[in-house]
């Protein structure tokens, strides 16, 4: 339990993580930060989604902006 407490992901769904980044940058930024095309080549939520959750390092680097960007702006689950 304590690990999780110390978890900046803690509480957030891969869905929620994506949503927040995309409000936040909006789609075309996001594709600049992290070079993925599925951030690129008509995106959205779904096919996002489905293309990370296959991708273990693409979605580390969503994850980790997704951290980087929360230091500064208090998301809450």
């Amino acid at each position: 339990m304590s690990e999780q407490q110390n978890n900046p992901l803690h509480g957030f769904t891969l869905e929620q993580i994506i949503n927040k980044l995309v409000e936040h940058y909006g789609w075309e930024q996001l594709g600049q930060r992290v070079k993925i095309n599925c951030f690129t080549l008509d995106p959205s939520v779904k096919s996002s989604l489905k293309f990370l959750r296959k991708t273990p390092w693409a979605r580390k680097k969503v994850e980790d902006l997704f951290v980087l960007t929360t230091k500064n702006n208090k998301y809450t689950p």
